[in-house]
């Protein structure tokens, strides 16, 4: 008798199929982690890719599933950043100029060119995990495990007992830790947000002055202290090899750049850059350069311009800005 067609069995998951699945639906987090210890994209996508070897390794190779795989590949993935920290320390040490972070630019549909400064909700969600372009600088300035402990536990909420176990220190190493960091971080950079709308503002007037040659409404803008830095990595036009500090140098190396004649039309798009209200500056429809402003606490003048030139750093912003 013919019994119909066999069900056929149930072919065994691939353990690396089952191992990626998991890495994917974390890699967003993980991504968010490795970025603001390394301020770089293409060494963050490095990291991840150690990370995701690891993990499928472990899990090939593991006789039981991982419990916990969150914590798991975070602790992967910041240990492999921590190792990827002294890379780039050394290919620093040649760098032309100041380093500044590789921006994060939010697709053009987020924010678009008439947007009224206001975010929406999914921008809001970014906001809460995106740690500025002037933050990040600051934190430069700290040592790996400092700098990974305050990531950890300012920006995503990770306990002190929780970065014990990704670190590999005791939680009072930790702690200790935490309060160098954010005693070094505060004294730098007090703790305020500039109000969105007011930052798209200010930042809309500053590149009116400066583009239009108002000097006047340029100095106006511009807080006493203020601060220029501006990372070409040595491959444009006008590259600065420090930073220029105060309101009258500033303004005088602006009227400068912005007066060049080289038949270079700049036009200018508004989006959100590391969570903050920015503009882009396009020549001829390619990336020239990512424009960040700092603000003084009561939102009323310029404290710090950061502006990536370096075209190694504008590759995403024009993939994540086609369509404008």
């Amino acid at each position: 008798m013919d019994d119909g067609p066999e069900t056929p069995s149930r072919i065994p998951e691939d353990p690396v199929d089952r191992a990626t699945d998991v890495f994917v639906e974390h890699r967003e987090l993980l991504f968010s982690i490795v970025y603001n210890l390394l301020g770089s994209v293409a060494d963050t996508e490095d990291v991840l890719q150690e990370t995701w070897l690891s993990w499928v390794g472990k899990q090939r190779d593991a006789g039981e599933p991982v419990q916990n795989p969150r914590a798991y590949l975070v602790r992967i993935a910041v240990n492999h950043a921590l190792s990827q920290r002294a890379r780039i320390s050394r290919r620093r040490e040649t760098y032309v100029g100041p380093w500044l972070p590789e921006p994060l630019v939010s697709p053009a549909a987020a924010t678009g060119p008439h947007a009224d400064g206001a975010l929406d909700a999914a921008d809001q969600v970014q906001r809460t995990e995106s740690v500025s372009l002037a933050l990040l600088v600051v934190l430069q300035s700290l040592s790996p495990l400092e700098r990974a402990v305050f990531v950890l536990h300012e920006v995503f909420a990770y306990g002190h007992t929780e970065i014990a176990g990704i670190l590999d220190r005791s939680p009072s190493a930790v702690r200790q830790l935490a309060h160098r960091a954010r005693e070094h971080v505060h004294a730098r950079r007090p703790r305020y947000q500039a109000d969105p709308g007011v930052q798209r503002q200010v930042t809309e007037r500053f590149l009116a002055a400066a583009l239009g040659g108002d000097m006047d409404a340029l100095m106006q803008v511009l807080a006493p202290d203020v601060t220029l830095w501006t990372d070409g990595g040595g491959k444009v036009r006008a590259s600065i090899l420090r930073p220029v500090h105060g309101r009258d140098k500033v303004a005088r190396l602006i009227k400068g750049v912005a007066g060049r004649d080289d038949d270079q039309a700049l036009e200018v798009r508004y989006r959100t850059v590391n969570g903050d209200p920015s503009a882009l500056l396009f020549a001829d429809d390619a990336p020239f350069a990512v424009m960040v402003l700092d603000l003084s606490p009561d939102g009323d003048q310029v404290t710090g311009i950061y502006a990536v030139t370096n075209p190694d750093k504008l590759t995403h912003v024009e993939q994540s800005d086609q369509g404008a």
